[in-house]
């Protein structure tokens, strides 16, 4: 089948395989969206007097058939059609005839991939939102549920000072609030119309950016048509590095979870549904589902480098080095999703050792509150300190379980109200009203 751009000369199979690569599977994640940015554009073309009204009204029919075909799973891209944009083209044409082939006035496939990306990307940041928001929300219930229970925490691995349940499951939340924050300002950066640049120059077509701007939700424009065309590849390695960001949260509390599951530590329990077996010990109760977790997360937080080992050394223009960009990066947010999710049903149903601290050989983790409490009573710090150290030396130590920390964020004090409203206020900012409200409106034109 002829190629959009293909002349009198066909290309050779073989180099059409090579170039086209994964393009046709990775366009899939980009179909509704293109369809969202063609009905944008036509109605700008309609505006500046390049389609009339009538042909207007068959386009925007045609394409909202096209994207109802994409929500029920009833579209491909056809064999011999190179990609989503050109399968999109045919099928208007097939039912329109030459009024299928104007679409295309005042684009390049250039900024039409370009406004595709950043369409799918905001919408995946949504779910990611989404899924994390839900998380931190399970994990201040746990906090609040568990706050009394200590357990011990650690520095170097070694038993240092008491800790709790309610700080263990708050930390989380907390970090991942940090973490909305690096995905917001991710979001507002892609939350740019790069529509109009057509292949990174402009065009002469008095084309309306504003209205396509409007027309499909964005904050704003990438108003330089240049800066346009290198924003790709920067756009998908910043919100890379905030999905890196997310990951690495759910990869260290992983493991965590994974170390505490373990019967030399005994502080958590998997429900069994959430454990597997071994095929040779009987009484194995494995942690998969957080191992696998961790790998997955330790292997999205190499996302951003790869990013930039495809990007790295590329001056302005567009190359075709950016194709590849797409069988990293879009994947991605599902993959991430599915660990989100499914980190958020195991924090749900985990239960919790109330018993840690009977055990002796957590004693030691209260000197410090012995010091402390001898400080209070008038002792100067470093004798108190050197105090308690010689009767641990001498094993006469005694220790006092009482546990007062009454300071913002301490044990008595976790402050998860604040951390629940710091996410709240995270995600008003990102104003995903204004994207679900401007697709709303596209499709009942």
């Amino acid at each position: 089948m002829k190629k959009l751009w293909e002349k009198s000369t066909q290309v050779d199979q073989t180099v059409e395989r090579f170039t086209i690569g994964k393009d046709q599977e990775m366009d899939m994640y980009l179909a509704k969206y293109d369809v969202l940015g063609s009905m944008a554009h036509i109605t700008m073309l309609e505006q500046i007097g390049l389609l009339t009204h009538d042909e207007l009204s068959l386009l925007l029919d045609a394409l909202k058939d096209i994207h109802s075909d994409i929500e029920q799973g009833h579209f491909a891209i056809e064999k011999g059609v190179e990609d989503v944009h050109s399968q999109v083209e045919l099928l208007l044409t097939r039912s329109l005839g030459d009024t299928g082939k104007k679409i295309h006035s005042g684009r390049s496939r250039n900024d039409q991939v370009l406004l595709d990306m950043k369409l799918f990307t905001r919408s995946a940041i949504r779910d990611v939102h989404d899924a994390v928001a839900s998380l931190i929300g399970v994990l201040i219930n746990q906090s609040e549920r568990y706050k009394g229970v200590l357990l011990p925490g650690y520095t170097h691995l070694q038993v240092a000072m008491p800790s709790s349940f309610g700080l263990w499951f708050g930390a989380y939340a907390e970090s991942l609030v940090d973490d909305l924050v690096l995905l917001e300002a991710a979001y507002r950066i892609c939350n740019r119309n790069p529509l109009g640049s057509a292949a990174g120059y402009g065009s002469s077509f008095p084309l309306n950016r504003q209205l396509t701007t409007d027309l499909l939700g964005f904050d704003g424009l990438n108003y330089n048509v240049v800066y346009a065309q290198m924003g790709r590849g920067k756009m998908e390695r910043t919100v890379s590095f905030a999905l890196a960001s997310i990951a690495s949260t759910l990869s260290k509390l992983a493991f965590d979870a994974c170390l505490y599951t373990s019967q030399n530590f005994s502080f958590i329990r998997l429900p069994d549904t959430f454990t597997t077996g071994s095929s040779i010990m009987p009484h194995k109760k494995n942690p998969d589902v957080f191992e696998l977790t961790r790998g997955k997360c330790n292997k999205l937080q190499s996302l951003p480098y790869q990013i930039n080992s495809m990007i790295n050394n590329l001056p302005s223009g567009y190359f075709r080095d950016f194709q590849l960009l797409k069988e990293v990066f879009l994947p991605a947010f599902g993959e991430l999703i599915d660990c989100l999710n499914m980190t958020n049903a195991m924090m749900a149903q985990i239960e919790v050792n109330t018993d840690i601290l009977s055990d002796e050989k957590y004693n030691l983790m209260f000197s410090v509150e012995v010091v402390n409490q001898l400080t209070l009573e008038g002792t100067p710090f470093r004798d108190a300190y050197k105090q308690v150290g010689q009767s641990i030396e001498s094993g006469t130590f005694k220790p006092s379980t009482n546990v007062n920390h009454t300071h913002e964020g301490s044990i008595g004090n976790l402050c998860n109200e604040k951390i629940l409203q710091r996410r709240d206020e995270v995600s008003a900012a990102f104003r995903f009203q204004n994207m679900e409200e401007a697709e709303r409106k596209l499709l009942s034109r």
